[in-house]
């Protein structure tokens, strides 16, 4: 042990003084000759300052300031403040009841100019730099292609049909009434909110479809958290959020195809191909997936990384078809979470997985991303507000409204009724996923933006409060 020891100390003490004498005798040596005939004099002046020419601190502060400014350090600065601040506040939220993503959909907005740009515009500047944004963009759009790929797996077809007739009627006059509401409200702001160049019809249509959004990944959360997922109502809610969801989604894949078209012909190849592509995915995918992958494969505890490659190339080429479409890489992979196997729980299995990335980390970067072009500030007169409330109203009283009537309607009574109505209201995510798209196709101003941002998480808070307060009214027939 001691001769090792020694042997030991012997080698990195020779070794470090053979170097410090090579770098002391190299320091001796003339320096290559300067190449001038590319750069001027006054180009290369500042980097033949010596050592002496400044002091140490300034060289420290110097090297830390463009450490600071490189790229990845940015990048891994926003996600720590992000995931932080979306956890802290997540937590607030519960605390008082209500949901952990609404919380960190409040978080995105703190985050955003409207409150840590307001309060601290320097570090606000620094932090999230204009630069800097590309690749927390990038962060968020594969974290919301991830959780819409969640969403597509906890789609359950035996409980669709077990409730179809409530669920087909409810979901679909959940949809129907609020996006006729939000049509004709965009007459009245077309000229006033929409961004400038665009068409009336990309305008309305995209009203239309954030009227009448339901967040069913919100819903499964609320009906969890108060202990009535298995009961008779959360049952129904469950089966009509489904519907609406898909139907909410293949509205919204149309309006796309349509916002994005020169023409009509356009238009239509956009559609056929939108269609071509579904029934490819649902008639020969999803019955050959399970063949594919093996029954053996997806009934073991823990998926090998051979079949986690498949089901991720799935994903991918699924996503990539919709985007060369034009319909944007979420609805492929939400398509592609719908025609994954259910054999052995397969799906429960990839849900835990890909879940636990989406949720803690890429999701609160879409939250702060949709947070960054949130201005709260750009409503500055009683006017904006009021349409604001306008807009707040007009979206309870379409999708509520809408969802208790037709509820009541297939024979239920008046207070489940209302609870149901309530429940459908809940927009919050996917609500922000349809109002980045309207944003980054140049459909919807920021001034709409944030109103509609605003109503999103409204809408969504408000959900709690509604489910106890029609809770405790007594049954009507």
């Amino acid at each position: 042990m001691k001769r090792t020891t020694f042997y030991y100390f012997f080698m990195i003490i020779a070794v470090g003084l053979g170097i410090f004498f090579i770098l002391r005798a190299g320091n001796q040596l003339a320096g290559p000759a300067l190449q001038l005939s590319t750069q001027s004099t006054s180009q290369i002046a500042p980097h033949l300052a010596g050592p002496g020419d400044y002091s140490f601190y300034g060289s420290v502060e110097s090297s830390l300031r463009d450490n600071a400014n490189d790229p990845l350090s940015r990048l891994i600065l926003q996600l720590f403040v992000v995931i932080a601040v979306s956890y802290l506040v997540g937590w607030i939220f519960t605390y008082f009841g209500q949901p952990a993503v609404v919380g960190e959909m409040m978080a995105g907005v703190l985050l955003g100019p409207s409150v840590f740009g307001l309060l601290a515009p320097a570090a606000y500047q620094f932090v999230f730099a204009t630069s800097s944004l590309g690749a927390l963009r990038l962060f968020s759009q594969i974290g919301v292609c991830l959780f819409m790929f969640t969403v597509g797996m906890e789609m359950d077809v035996t409980e669709l049909r077990r409730k179809a007739h409530t669920a087909v009627v409810v979901s679909h006059a959940s949809i129907i009434a609020p996006y006729f509401f939000g049509v004709l409200l965009a007459l009245f702001l077309y000229g006033r909110l929409a961004q400038p160049g665009a068409s009336f019809t990309g305008f309305a249509l995209f009203m239309g479809i954030s009227m009448s959004i339901t967040a069913f990944p919100v819903l499964l959360r609320i009906l969890q958290d108060r202990a009535i997922f298995k009961t008779s109502l959360g049952r129904t809610a469950t089966a009509c959020a489904a519907v609406g969801d898909v139907t909410a989604w293949s509205v919204l894949a149309v309006v796309v195809a349509i916002a994005r078209a020169t023409s009509i012909s356009a238009t239509v190849f956009s559609l056929v191909l939108v269609l071509v592509f579904v029934v490819l995915m649902l008639l020969v995918i999803k019955p050959n997936l399970t063949i594919w992958l093996g029954q053996q494969a997806l009934e073991r505890p823990n998926p090998s990384k051979a079949v986690l490659a498949v089901v991720f190339g799935v994903v991918l080429a699924s996503a990539l078809s919709t985007q060369l479409i034009g319909i944007r890489a979420l609805f492929g992979a939400f398509l592609a979470g719908i025609v994954m196997p259910t054999a052995g729980g397969f799906r429960d299995k990839l849900v835990l997985r890909v879940e636990n990335l989406s949720s803690v980390l890429l999701l609160p970067v879409f939250f702060a991303f949709t947070g960054l072009r949130t201005h709260i500030g750009l409503l500055g007169s009683a006017q904006d507000w009021i349409i604001c409330l306008v807009i707040i109203g007009v979206a309870t009283a379409g999708k509520l409204g809408g969802s208790a009537v037709a509820a009541r309607l297939t024979g239920m009574k008046w207070r489940e009724s209302l609870e149901l109505g309530a429940l459908m209201n809940t927009r919050g995510l996917m609500e922000l996923i349809a109002l980045n798209i309207g944003y980054d196709m140049g459909i919807l101003s920021q001034r709409i933006f944030t109103m509609l941002v605003i109503m999103a998480l409204v809408t969504t808070v408000m959900t709690g409060p509604l489910l106890t307060f029609f809770g405790k009214k007594p049954n009507m027939p």
